[in-house]
């Protein structure tokens, strides 16, 4: 016979079981109802780095405020997005933006789905409405088809995405825009309505979408501009107290393009410049800081001469042209080098830090990196440097030593990967420092000198003649 159980044991069991369904209930009624109202995308495909601008018109229509607004990815645009910025605007004709915060936390979803979290500024009660803007840029997102072109053809390529927008939210209207660099479109996926004019195709509008709805589209274009990849890029910023920063930037540069095929022709090539190697590269263009000096560009067999510095009072610019033309699946490894003014980027903090004030990313127009290194060196005797960097990063210190150093320099190693023009934005290294330390090289140069001096007077004045002993 199987035991009895109390009568009071029970009814707290019951109790709590009651509570626990009551909580539940709660919290799945106080989970913050979304929907989206409007919601327009436009694609970028006129480069190799992918930009999208997304306009979402977001309404509460539950009864319990929401302070954040969910972004959804599929799983093959998380590891290849650089960068993602979200706004919230306000106005039609002169639109206010006030940036937004974004958690980068991924949070896991349906079929592999990863969201991102924008924190609104303030929460959005019942029946509000509020209009963001995102902006997020995707790399490695253009597959080259067919993989290998001569010398004559343009370059053909895929792009994959979804002609609905993802979402966790119900979307009531959508309209989805891609731009490409050219009329010549070989095909797309048909997902009515659908149209295509000039260099834009238009999907859309479409109304009433469920959350998650994925409707997958391939478009196949031509794109002949150059897909400059630094692989590697490795920026030493040295600092010096008496009077300049030293910056010295190794590449190592590859055409990420459709590969070359064939025999490279020089004399077609400078003679249907127009149509031979359409894709290819012959030169590029960095933007370096004004009143930038002491410029030189060499590779690993030397100097190069073919280069062009234009300098005004706001911005320098260096054209440079490698040895050869990059053609797809070529490389090129080369260094720049220039000096800047002290003043223009070391400041001093109330606190009585200094600190240094330098752009991030990479000087070449439209390049993307996949591994940039910032090794900011700081003078001899420095201590307790940090960093304040726009995103996060990767960062480590080590010891570099140059010439007349006894300890050796502190440098802040900063490292950060898939960086694109949008990574152009200042950060800086604050540190602190003694003054009585500049006096450590010159007098170490005078120690030598006067130790040189006494060594040649004290040579002169000695004696190491031998003589012959005379005896009486």
């Amino acid at each position: 016979m199987a035991p009895r159980i109390p009568r009071r044991e029970t009814l707290a069991f019951s109790l709590l079981v009651a509570v626990s369904l009551i909580l539940l209930r709660s919290a799945i009624v106080a989970e913050p109802e979304l929907q989206i109202v409007d919601a327009e995308r436009r694609i970028d495909l006129t480069s190799h780095i992918i930009t999208v601008f997304l306009t979402l018109k977001v309404e509460n229509s539950g009864t319990s405020p929401a302070s954040e607004v969910l972004l959804a990815f599929p799983p093959n645009q998380v590891d290849k997005l650089a960068t993602l910025k979200a706004a919230l605007t306000v106005g039609k004709k002169k639109k206010k933006y006030t940036p937004l915060d974004v958690n980068t936390k991924l949070l896991d979803g349906p079929n592999g789905t990863k969201y991102f979290g924008v924190a609104l500024q303030k929460p959005l009660s019942e029946g509000e409405s509020v209009t963001l803007e995102i902006l997020y840029i995707l790399t490695h997102s253009l597959e080259p088809f067919p993989m290998e072109i001569s010398q004559s053809e343009s370059q053909l390529v895929y792009y994959r995405d979804s002609a609905l927008i993802l979402s966790p939210y119900h979307i009531k209207q959508q309209t989805t825009f891609i731009k490409t660099p050219s009329r010549r479109v070989e095909s797309y996926t048909n997902v009515e309505p659908t149209k295509h004019a000039g260099v834009e195709l238009k999907y859309g509008p479409y109304t009433d979408r469920a959350t998650h709805s994925f409707s997958p589209i391939i478009v196949h274009f031509e794109n002949n501009n150059p897909f400059a990849v630094a692989e590697e890029l490795v920026r030493e910023v040295e600092i010096s107290h008496w009077g300049s920063v030293q910056v010295t930037e190794h590449y190592k540069l590859v055409h990420a393009g459709a590969h070359h095929k064939g025999v490279f022709s020089r004399v077609e090539y400078q003679g249907r410049s127009s149509v031979s190697g359409a894709s290819s590269f012959k030169e590029l263009l960095a933007r370096l800081p004004p009143r930038v000096h002491s410029v030189y560009y060499r590779d690993d067999i030397g100097n190069i001469s073919s280069s062009h510095l234009r300098i005004d009072s706001r911005k320098s610019e260096l054209e440079i042209e490698p040895r050869y033309p990059l053609f797809g699946g070529w490389k090129a490894t080369f260094v720049i080098g220039y000096k800047l003014p002290l003043e223009d980027f070391l400041y001093e903090s109330p606190d009585g830090r200094r600190y240094l004030n330098f752009t991030f990313g990479c000087p070449l127009v439209e390049t993307l990196v996949d591994k940039l290194t910032i090794k900011v060196i700081l003078p001899e005797g420095s201590k307790d440097p940090s960093l304040v960097a726009p995103f996060p990063v990767k960062q480590h210190l080590e010891t570099s030593y140059s010439y007349l150093d006894v300890v050796g320099r502190t440098a802040v190693v900063i490292e950060k990967e898939n960086v694109v023009p949008e990574h152009n934005v200042p950060f800086q290294v604050y540190y602190k420092f003694n003054p009585i330390f500049m006096l450590a090289e010159p007098l170490m140069l005078v120690s030598v000198y006067f130790l040189l001096f006494t060594a040649s007077v004290a040579y002169l004045h000695i004696d190491l003649s031998i003589h012959k002993h005379k005896t009486s």
